[in-house]
């Protein structure tokens, strides 16, 4: 027996046509996408996100640094002060480099004075100490909140772009026309609101971090005064 196919005219079309692939758009394509200004902002962005991360990297390391607690050391100051030999206190203050020893060299330097005059020199050093912790933490607050105003004014900026094509384009509106400002209109956005909450984050961390090693400088010196103070 045998059959006769019959070829469907349309079906044999649908066959031959070639399929439609989604578009898909790659990350370096979808920041690129945004036009001259776009990339202006973006640029902007990418480096504000290098000095955030960078600010994290090296305070965190500084004050992981100066966070070190050392028993060792403040029974060795104890017992040189006990044994009146300043000199080996001083000498070994000199050789360890953190904040505390730092701070109780400066109360060796004046320990014949008046206990409220070497408590105001360890309390100065102190603050130079924190100071010195604290350094760049006011960049990074400032790019957590310039960052997403950076994105924002991008989006302006891609805004203006769309209804100035919209406008040139009289009656004739293509949305492909369109797609660079609104592109850097949504870009900007989300890069400046990324770079604002990782510098957020980042600032909040170290300040936490920071005010740990504080209320450590506090306890190690309220130690020392409180030995001089049984050794008057």
């Amino acid at each position: 027996m045998n059959f006769i196919f019959i070829q469907n005219p349309a079906v044999s079309d649908s066959l031959s046509m070639p399929i439609d692939q989604e578009k898909t758009l790659s990350v370096v394509e979808l920041i690129s996408s945004g036009g001259l200004g776009g990339n202006i902002i973006m640029g902007t962005l990418g480096v504000l996100s290098f000095f955030a991360i960078y600010i994290l990297v090296e305070r965190y390391s500084t004050i992981k640094k100066a966070s070190k607690d050392d028993d060792s050391f403040l029974k060795s100051i104890k017992n040189f002060v006990e044994q009146k030999d300043i000199q080996a206190a001083k000498t070994l203050c000199q050789n360890t480099d953190n904040p505390v020893s730092r701070m109780i060299e400066k109360g060796i330097d004046r320990i014949d004075k008046p206990m409220t005059d070497i408590s105001a020199a360890i309390e100065n050093q102190g603050k130079l100490e924190v100071y010195k912790m604290e350094n760049n933490l006011a960049n990074l607050a400032t790019i957590a909140g310039a960052a997403p105003m950076i994105g924002f004014l991008g989006t302006v900026i891609g805004m203006i772009v769309a209804f100035h094509e919209m406008a040139s384009a009289g009656g004739n509106i293509d949305v492909e026309m369109l797609s660079k400002g609104i592109y850097t209109a949504m870009v900007t956005t989300v890069g400046g609101l990324i770079v604002g909450i990782i510098a957020y984050i980042s600032y909040n961390f170290l300040v936490s971090k920071v005010d740990k090693v504080i209320f450590q400088l506090e306890a190690r010196t309220t130690e020392f005064l409180d030995l001089l103070h049984h050794n008057e």
